[in-house]
């Protein structure tokens, strides 16, 4: 039986000044996938270049540390960053993890997102617990 991937149909995003301040898929995430997203070396790959998401392997410095990250930014500004940095900074490291345009990608990705709308939220859901110290297990 040949099985046919199929396009998921990227949610409308609105960027508001720094933020997309609505959903992408219209339900809150959940933190505890979230973290299982944001850590997993090769789904999120976040530990590559962040510290502070309290995952057991090595973790990077490219990017900022996120041990504090939910007192930082809003969910609405965490979900821009993920969605699409270059919105903010077309020089950003960051890869965008909602767009299937003007990214380069293997052919098994191509027409698909990094992460999906819910994984998104997921992780949003996630990184606002963290709030400095120790991240949340």
């Amino acid at each position: 039986m040949l099985l046919a991937l199929t396009q998921t149909a990227l949610a409308p995003v609105h960027i508001v000044d720094d933020a997309i301040p609505l959903l992408l898929d219209g339900r809150t995430g959940d933190a505890a996938r979230g973290r299982a997203v944001a850590t997993d070396a090769r789904k999120g790959l976040c530990p590559l270049c962040h510290t502070g998401l309290g995952g057991s392997g090595p973790a990077g410095d490219l990017g900022p540390d996120l041990a504090d990250v939910g007192a930082r930014l809003s969910a609405g500004q965490l979900r821009l960053r993920l969605v699409d940095g270059r919105a903010l900074n077309p020089a950003t490291l960051m890869p965008s993890y909602y767009r299937t345009d003007g990214i380069r990608v293997a052919g098994a990705w191509r027409d698909r997102p990094v992460l999906e709308a819910g994984e998104i939220e997921d992780v949003i859901a996630y990184l606002v617990t963290l709030k400095g110290g120790a991240a949340t297990p």
